[in-house]
């Protein structure tokens, strides 16, 4: 009869040992996979981000800042459109053939919709920023400038659609980020879903 009460013992005794030691390990485990979870802070950083664009007037910028870069919603008026194909033979990839945008934004106007423009306003040469140059054949640019980005940093040159220019050391066009049109008035920066 102690033999019995012995092995009933034995075995009480190795269960809960191995299930307080499961316990254990479900504690001290914790806090190590939630350090592999990305901080609120990161979190944030990587979110998207909902711009309204109901008092962006024609010919006017915005800015906002996704993922830690500057991005430019440029609401582009009738004239500016009209420059697009004239200036397509001065152009390295007027085609938007380098992978620079989403499928919907490989187009001539490089957006979903033709007015309104997103890009993020980094030089794709070495990350300057370029600065907004929308009057036409200024002094410093010449007579052929229809209006576009200029980039002080090194001379880089884009058009109205982030395209560059041939002849400048920036190599792709300015980068078009996922973006959706909520509504008439808003465009989520960041999140594509459903764009076709």
């Amino acid at each position: 009869m102690t033999a019995e009460v012995d092995t009933s013992r034995r075995h009480f005794l190795t269960v809960t040992t191995a299930v307080t030691g499961a316990v254990g390990v479900g504690f001290a485990a914790t806090p190590f996979l939630a350090s592999w979870k990305p901080s609120a802070r990161a979190q944030a950083l990587g979110a998207p981000v909902e711009i309204d664009i109901s008092k962006l007037d024609a010919g006017a910028m915005a800015r906002v800042k996704w993922r830690g870069k500057a991005v430019w919603v440029l609401h582009r008026t009738p004239e500016m459109l009209a420059t697009l194909p004239a200036v397509e033979g001065e152009l390295r990839d007027p085609e938007s053939i380098e992978p620079q945008q989403p499928d919907y934004a490989a187009n001539e106007y490089r957006s979903v919709r033709p007015e309104i423009l997103v890009v993020v306003g980094n030089c794709t040469h070495l990350g300057c920023a370029p600065i907004e140059r929308f009057d036409v054949a200024p002094e410093d640019l010449g007579p052929d400038w229809r209006g576009g980005f200029y980039c002080p940093c090194h001379g880089s040159k884009f058009d109205l659609a982030g395209r560059v220019f041939r002849g400048v050391p920036a190599p792709l066009n300015l980068a078009v980020p996922p973006y959706r049109f909520l509504n008439e008035n808003s465009i989520l920066i960041g999140d594509d879903t459903g764009v076709a």
